[in-house]
């Protein structure tokens, strides 16, 4: 990006529950002014100055006022700044008018988006723009997808080094979740079923692993939907909620890489629930659980900080081939999934931006394709995940 900017980086939702969380990380890891030069933005600046002072942030802090109704003001905020965040979802509301400034701009985009119907209609949208302006816009960068992506490239990594080749056949599978989904989520996850309802023909691409391939399709995928039980794991497997999203995502990262996965790349997730009549009656519990669409929390609750620092996460990723050859990595978080975790995710998703600005052209990403290792080398020192192969 060449056009001065006068801010690296913009909190958009600094004043929701995970755009505070955000920018208690921002400032507590990188300071004021410093390199980063950050700043928060809203619709109130009365609100924005509240947070700051509640939250004890300095008065150096810039503060961008911007309404997601207001397509001039969004214009206006992202042109002043290198990297945009934005808390704000669902996205399918409140978000197309942000990616179209961005890629239109130029400037690099970050969200927790796991809306795959919206994220369909962006790329489609938005992503010639994005690549002729030079903007990087990548979606999914919380826990929805960044442990999921990047356990996925990272195995196939080693894969390539040990083997010589990536594995065809590879498994995501959640060991341990202590912690939330956020109200962002739960959120987005009934827009999309309202959505959906009123819009018969999104039901079939919410299904298709490949929504987000644009165009280009693989072989079939194991739908992840029963419990079963995995012999080779000794445990029983339940389905997983953010496998819709997180599937999409990877088979993305695999199509903007070039196949680096295969081409015949096969890839689920689910839930590990544990052996004998105890994980198969945990599985089936799980499968039949609908609390989702039940959950009565709104964006902008959550958790305590002793709650978000209980919280972890383990997730345990197998790959295998024809030969069979197999391989085993883990990516595990320090804190809760949905707000401690996630706020570090997306705030180290662009500063990698904005301290990488040649790595990749523009365009749409996922985590994966965009940042690679440099973002998992980020996450590890900064951010509390680990990254390991398993023996």
């Amino acid at each position: 990006m060449s056009d001065f900017r006068e801010l690296g980086i913009i909190v958009y939702g600094a004043t929701g529950y995970t755009g505070r969380l955000v920018c208690e990380y921002l400032n507590g890891q990188y300071g004021v002014n410093g390199a980063v030069n950050w700043a928060m933005a809203g619709r109130s600046k009365e609100k924005l100055i509240a947070v700051r002072d509640e939250l004890g942030l300095s008065e150096n802090i810039p503060l961008v006022v911007a309404d997601a109704d207001n397509a001039d003001s969004v214009r206006e905020m992202v042109a002043r700044t290198r990297v945009l965040i934005t808390t704000v979802g669902p996205y399918q509301l409140y978000g197309s008018d942000l990616v179209a400034a961005c890629a239109g701009a130029g400037t690099d985009y970050v969200d927790l988006c796991g809306e795959p119907a919206w994220m369909h209609e962006m790329i489609a949208a938005h992503g010639d723009a994005a690549k002729a302006s030079g903007a990087r816009i990548v979606f999914s960068c919380g826990f929805d997808s960044i442990p999921f992506d990047l356990g996925v490239w990272f195995l196939q990594e080693a894969a390539e080094e040990r083997f010589g080749a990536p594995m065809p056949r590879l498994k995501g599978r959640v060991r341990v979740m202590k912690g939330t989904f956020s109200g962002g989520t739960l959120a987005s996850f009934k827009a999309t079923m309202a959505a959906a309802a009123r819009q018969p023909e999104m039901v079939k691409l919410l299904m298709d692993p490949f929504a987000l391939t644009e165009g280009h399709a693989g072989v079939e995928q194991p739908s992840g939907m029963a419990p079963v039980y995995e012999e080779e794991l000794q445990s029983w497997s339940a389905p997983f909620v953010m496998a819709t999203i997180n599937t999409k995502n990877i088979h993305r990262s695999n199509f903007l890489l070039g196949y680096a996965y295969g081409k015949d790349f096969v890839y689920d997730e689910m839930l590990l629930t544990g052996p004998g009549q105890q994980g198969e009656k945990m599985a089936l519990a799980v499968a039949e659980d609908k609390s989702m669409a039940e959950d009565p929390r709104q964006p902008g609750e959550g958790p305590s900080k002793e709650e978000r620092d209980a919280g972890h996460y383990d997730v345990l990723f197998v790959g295998s081939n024809a030969e069979g050859q197999t391989i085993k990595a883990s990516v595990k978080g320090d804190k809760d999934p949905g707000y401690g975790s996630t706020s570090k995710m997306i705030a180290e998703s662009a500063v990698c931006l904005l301290q990488h600005p040649g790595n990749v052209p523009g365009g749409i990403y996922t985590p994966a394709p965009a940042m690679g290792g440099l973002l998992v080398e980020r996450l590890q020192k900064n951010a509390g995940l680990t990254f390991q192969l398993e023996d």
